[in-house]
């Protein structure tokens, strides 16, 4: 099964049951070479499930000292599918490798 890490509102339990029906299990993992920046979203599904007007977004730095910790969730193929329809079109998901070693999917600014 893939794994998929989550940095900001897929954390949240609303936005979980109201994306893939269930609350997903997983592991505390930090990606590096990444930093956050805030994102305004518009995209009014988005913006009731999650409840917040602005939602993190990775870039991509190259520098190993930094760190974004957040959870690697175990998720289905399917459930990577309701990740995609999820994120908006600023997103888009690519599979990287974490400092626990684990190969999993992010969500990165296009």
């Amino acid at each position: 099964m893939p794994y998929l890490f989550s940095y900001g509102t897929l954390q949240k339990r609303k936005v979980q049951i109201e994306t893939f029906g269930r609350i997903l299990e997983g592991e505390e993992d930090v990606l590096t070479g990444y930093r956050l920046e805030m994102l305004e979203i518009t995209d009014p599904e988005v913006l009731r499930k999650s409840n917040q007007t602005f939602h993190p977004i990775l870039k991509f730095s190259g520098s190993p000292e930094d760190e974004i910790s957040g959870v690697l969730f175990t998720v289905t193929e399917e459930e990577l599918l309701q990740a995609d329809e999820y994120e908006v079109k600023d997103y888009k998901r690519i599979e990287t490798v974490f400092k626990s070693g684990k190969h999993g999917f992010i969500y990165v600014g296009k």
